[in-house]
């Protein structure tokens, strides 16, 4: 028992020299995370999260490209723990967490002479599955962008933004855009979990 005891007081020490050491990186997060005043948290490593799609030029409803601007990517990625369970049931799991980067579009680069490439980043928005947090629908809307550039942490966006009601009518999938990320289509209607509302051909 004293050995057993000493092998986990070593490890919670090895843990504590970890964390608190300078330039100790943050451990791995997989879902949403908040700060002491209920702000979601960026996660430094959604990059490191399953990735989903990309778009260019994606707009919804009556929004158009602004004339001479160049059309921007959109790439999604969603914690993996969430993945894993969508892959065997074809639904969310509380805590499920999108990431949706959006980068701008380059042409021109480096031995490129047609076509597009994704340059910097522009913002970043997220969408999270929280019935604690939003009881009404389940789902809550944020955006890192800030005034000085991307924020650190967000609150969501307020019942009334566009989003919200966009999610619910058009959406795949309980909220999410499941009929753009084709294998993930694919799973749910193999699973029967495409709403039934659904419609293909609806325009908002």
């Amino acid at each position: 028992m004293r050995t057993r005891i000493g092998v986990l007081a070593l490890a919670s020490l090895a843990t504590v020299i970890w964390t608190t050491a300078p330039g100790a990186q943050a451990p791995p997060q997989d879902g949403p995370a908040y700060d002491a005043g209920g702000r979601l948290l960026r996660p430094s490593d959604y990059r490191e999260w399953v990735y989903l799609t990309s778009g260019l030029g994606m707009t919804y409803g009556p929004a158009q490209p602004a004339a001479g601007r160049p059309p921007l990517f959109d790439n999604v990625f969603v914690n993996p723990r969430s993945y894993r369970e969508f892959m065997r049931s074809g639904t969310w799991p509380d805590k499920t967490m999108f990431v949706l980067e959006i980068r701008r579009a380059e042409t021109s680069v480096s031995i490129d002479n047609g076509g597009r490439t994704q340059g910097d980043l522009a913002f970043i928005e997220s969408a999270v599955k929280d019935t604690g947090r939003f009881p009404a629908g389940g789902w809550g809307y944020f955006s890192f962008d800030g005034p000085q550039g991307l924020a650190a942490s967000a609150e969501p966006l307020p019942p009334t933004a566009s989003c919200y009601a966009c999610h619910t009518a058009n959406t795949a999938v309980e909220n999410t855009f499941v009929q753009f990320y084709p294998t993930l289509f694919a799973v749910a209607k193999a699973k029967g979990t495409v709403k039934p509302t659904y419609d293909p051909n609806r325009k908002p």
